[in-house]
């Protein structure tokens, strides 16, 4: 128990490896290879499993995959709602999407609304051919009629319920909780 939450580790660090790396085969099986492919993570955890799938097609395919990182801040439509002072970072696109495949990654799928606000970001960037969406956990309560093509983890929780996906590049660790939220 930690601060009268109690904390509950679904994915440790190999978990996460192994998720990491069947999502970048799946995603090259689907694709019949990686040309084409450009991957875009969301920000603030989403990014780092961007880079690290990128790296595991690459090395499979032995070709170099665009890597962008989209920080959907102002696409959110519970922008007023939720953030009195929104603090936006930059967003990192540096190539043409279009035509191309985007692979867009987040950690987790929760209502949809988040895959939502990249997509509406995504389009400011061009038309691509497809967009696919990658995730490392996928715990429920869609709100919109958004899907994941490639889940790491499939985890039902209840509403009361926060999932906490830990990266090493920021947290020092990778690994996913589920904790409680206090009543």
């Amino acid at each position: 128990m930690s601060g009268g939450r109690s904390l509950n580790q679904i994915m440790d660090n190999k978990d996460v490896q192994r998720a990491v790396t069947r999502i970048a085969h799946e995603i090259i099986e689907r694709n019949k290879g990686a040309q084409n492919l450009v991957i875009v993570g969301i920000r603030a955890r989403g990014d780092y499993l961007a880079a690290r799938i990128a790296q595991v097609i690459e090395g499979i395919e032995e070709v170099n995959i665009p890597v962008g990182v989209i920080d959907i801040t102002l696409y959110r439509d519970d922008l007023q709602v939720v953030l009195e002072q929104p603090v936006v970072h930059k967003t990192e696109i540096p190539f043409d999407i279009g035509g191309r495949v985007v692979i867009l990654v987040d950690d987790v799928l929760n209502t949809g609304r988040t895959i939502r606000a990249a997509l509406d970001q995504l389009v400011d960037f061009g038309r691509p051919r497809s967009v696919q969406l990658a995730v490392l956990v996928d715990r429920g309560h869609r709100e919109l009629p958004i899907r994941a093509d490639y889940v790491g983890k499939n985890v039902p929780t209840s509403q009361g319920q926060r999932v906490t996906v830990k990266v090493q590049e920021v947290d020092g660790s990778d690994e996913v909780t589920v904790e409680e939220e206090p009543s």
